[in-house]
């Protein structure tokens, strides 16, 4: 009988340590590769903090937010154009949203930090944290809500002619 037990454990074990369990997840390269001592020389600490450790600023911070003037978003990190201005809506959550990125200027992640899974939104030319995409934006559009860390951005205003 002690035998059995034993051997039942050392199954139960042996189960639970299985390869079956391992899961290999590429990781993504991005065409701007730096060092991380290159990303804080060139980043202020909140944008560092953001960009670089995916952290979030605080909502209602960032002069973004309510910023509506005609022009393009760029990331902090890399000046790549991720958003239009025209994309740009009032969400009232205290971040700049956008119902969606520039073409293929976004790349989709998923994101754990929290428990449960989200889709991280990052800069598709050098992999920066943008910030989250929501299911809850307007239905008009897409009905996607990007949440965007206005730290992220840096905004160009439309050339007037």
């Amino acid at each position: 009988m002690k035998n059995s037990i034993s051997l039942l454990f050392l199954v139960i074990f042996m189960s639970c340590n299985s390869n079956a369990q391992t899961v290999k997840i590429k990781k993504q390269t991005y065409p701007v590769q730096k060092t991380e001592a290159e990303w804080k020389a060139q980043l202020t600490e909140l944008q560092y903090a953001v960009l670089r450790k995916s952290e979030t600023e605080r909502a209602f911070s960032s002069p973004l937010d309510k910023n509506y003037s005609p022009g393009t978003y760029v990331c902090a990190a890399c000046n790549t154009a991720v958003y239009a201005s025209e994309y740009k809506y009032d969400s009232g959550s205290g971040w700049p949203s956008f119902d969606r990125a520039i073409k293929n200027k976004v790349a989709l992640d998923v994101d754990f930090e929290i428990g449960v899974a989200r889709t991280e939104l990052k800069c598709a030319t050098c992999g920066s944290h943008l910030g989250h995409s929501f299911d809850d934006g307007p239905r008009a559009t897409t009905g996607k809500r990007h949440c965007i860390n206005g730290a992220a951005l840096k905004f160009i205003p439309e050339k007037k002619s």
